[in-house]
């Protein structure tokens, strides 16, 4: 196969209230070589699980961040930001102020 055509394999940390639709699996190891293809793993590995992540046209919920390696994607491609091998995938759900 060639080089460009093989997956990222990252971690991905799983928030509590989703831990339903992964087995109560805090951590899932997942390839993918962007934070869109990780949804579409993620949903593929745990159905309905994308329809928590994503509205009906494919955009994140505001009510949840997505960071690589403690960077906020919005800072950086949003769901076009690329993963590498190792990356950490954190879900955190957002959290009101008042």
């Amino acid at each position: 196969m060639h080089p460009a055509f093989y997956s990222m394999s990252v971690q991905v940390l799983i928030p509590t209230p989703l831990q339903k639709f992964t087995a109560d699996k805090a951590s899932v190891e997942l390839e993918a070589g962007s934070v869109q293809e990780l949804i579409t793993a993620l949903d593929v590995a745990f159905p309905g699980l994308g329809n928590r992540l994503c509205d009906e046209q494919g955009k994140l919920r505001r009510f949840l961040n997505f960071y690589v390696n403690s960077e906020d994607i919005r800072f950086l491609e949003n769901q076009n930001t690329p993963l590498n091998a190792g990356d950490e995938v954190s879900i955190v759900p957002a959290v009101a102020g008042g």
